[in-house]
């Protein structure tokens, strides 16, 4: 029988981890509990905490929300949150993971001091963000400058950009190091005047799963990632195993796991994104024995 895995380094994240906590201990407490948007990009998880009272709502049904409490989920959420849930008696579950936090803090100062010194239309730094587009951090991190930051997501995003402007240049928390280090070659390979400061504002430890990950891939046969489809975090580090294991396969959950996947394999690793909950890897772990089982006892007929 195939020996199986679950790579000890995958699961929540601390921010994560945090959320769910603080969404829990207010079920408990009171069986009901709103978020803003999906507490993590995990179908499975989300369905669980629904089950114990807790109501997802996006923006639109959130500002027409009164007197309830709400949790913001650790991506953080720009100021205009706030400020709604201050005019209509909404109480927050503040749970952004610190380390945004502080990047939203840094961000606020720079277009405080961006717009302080340079007035002129134009003139000021841009203030960029390497990240996705519509993500909830990258929203939250662009509302900290009245929408005034543009957000990239690869050098192709660079070719509209006044790039002889000053720039300053952060990241997405949890984009990948390597692509953040390539942005900022292209940038600086490509301007012939102004400034260029650049903040590498990647958590490390979302970062230094990367290369955990690639030996944990390399050391089985077949790799099962699971990752919900919403996770961008789950997508690069899919990407990650399978430049390592050609045989990484990505799934949501174990109904997915293809028999043929794993027929013949002596080792099976299972890992997973920072929104992947480890109750659903073990599902999959479960599976991935119980095939296995069975075609151990089709080859004995």
């Amino acid at each position: 029988m195939a020996k199986i895995e679950i790579d000890s380094g995958s699961g929540f994240c601390f921010g994560v981890t945090t959320a769910i906590r603080k969404a829990e201990e207010e079920l408990e407490r009171t069986g009901l509990l709103y978020c803003l948007g999906d507490i993590v990009h995990n179908a499975g998880e989300v369905e669980r905490l629904r089950k114990k009272g807790l109501i997802t709502v996006d923006h639109e049904e959130f500002a027409k929300l009164r007197d309830v409490k709400v949790l913001l989920r650790a991506h953080g959420e720009p100021p205009s949150t706030y400020e709604t849930a201050r005019r209509n008696n909404i109480e927050i579950i503040d749970a952004t993971c610190p380390v945004v936090l502080q990047l939203q803090k840094r961000i606020k100062d720079a277009h405080v001091l961006v717009a302080a010194s340079a007035p002129e239309e134009g003139k000021a730094p841009l203030i960029l963000i390497y990240g996705k587009p519509g993500h909830a951090e990258v929203n939250g991190l662009v509302g900290q400058t009245e929408g005034s930051a543009v957000v990239i997501q690869d050098k192709a995003d660079l070719d509209t950009l006044d790039l002889d402007r000053d720039i300053w240049l952060y990241s997405q928390t949890t984009k990948s190091i390597e692509g953040f280090q390539e942005i900022v070659a292209e940038i600086q390979s490509r301007k012939k005047s102004g400034g260029f400061r650049w903040f590498d504002t990647i958590c490390r430890r979302v970062a230094n799963r990367m290369p955990k990950m690639r030996e944990f891939a390399a050391s089985h046969d077949v790799i099962l990632f699971v990752s919900g489809a919403k996770s961008s975090n789950g997508r690069v580090l899919y990407a990650q195993c399978k430049e390592v294991n050609p045989k990484t396969y990505l799934i949501t959950d174990e109904t997915e796991v293809d028999p043929s996947w794993i027929e013949g394999a002596s080792s099976i690793g299972i890992c997973g994104a920072t929104s992947t909950p480890r109750w659903l890897m073990q599902k999959v772990a479960e599976a991935c024995g119980e095939r296995a089982s069975i075609s151990a006892e089709d080859d004995k007929d």
